[in-house]
Parts: structure tokens; sequence; C-alpha cells
């Protein structure tokens, strides 16, 4: 794997738990209630696989000269597999418990 390579893997990891693991939204606008709803998480997700795929497509094309074209089957596989990345942060955010500070 080249320096790219692993550095899209540790950027699409870092990318699908940020929207689980801050109460900012969009990485800085802090939200008005006290936990931020599960649509804006999932807003959030939607917009940084999309920011991670253009990311990609800048860094094949920067490689190779031109990205390759590719059909919907390979976005929505990319997609679930980002979902999959997500799972941990979900997990820590939903089904964890956590401690009430009394």
């Amino acid at each position: 794997m080249t320096a790219a390579q692993i550095l899209l893997v540790i950027a699409a990891l870092s990318a699908a738990n940020l929207p689980f693991l801050t109460q900012r939204s969009f990485l800085g606008i802090p939200c008005r209630k006290t936990d931020k709803p599960i649509h804006l998480r999932l807003l959030e997700l939607i917009v940084l696989y999309f920011l991670l795929g253009i990311l990609t497509i800048w860094f094949e094309s920067s490689a190779y000269g031109a990205a390759y074209s590719q059909g919907w089957e390979f976005y929505a596989i990319t997609f679930c597999l980002f979902l999959v990345l997500a799972y941990p942060g979900f997990v820590f955010r939903y089904l964890w418990p956590h401690r009430k500070h009394d």
C-alpha cells in the first residue's frame, strides 16, 4: 500500500466515526440541544462520505492522471462500507452504557 492509500483508509475511518464522537455539528457549529439528533448525525455522515469521495478522486487523478469512471454499484458498495466503518462510533454513542453525572 502506498502512503496515499493508507492516508485514505485512516481518513475514512476517522470521517465515518466523527459524527458520533462529537456534539458539534459539521466540525464546529455547536448544537442547541444537549445531544445532537440522529438525523443530523446521518446528514453529517453523508456529507463526509462525499467529501472523502472528492479527496479520493483527487488522489487518484494526481497519481494516475485521470480518475476511472465508476457505475452506481461502486458508490453503493463504498457507501455501505463507509457505514460499516461508522459502526464503532454508533456503538459508542448509542449502545455503550454511559454513566450519568449527578
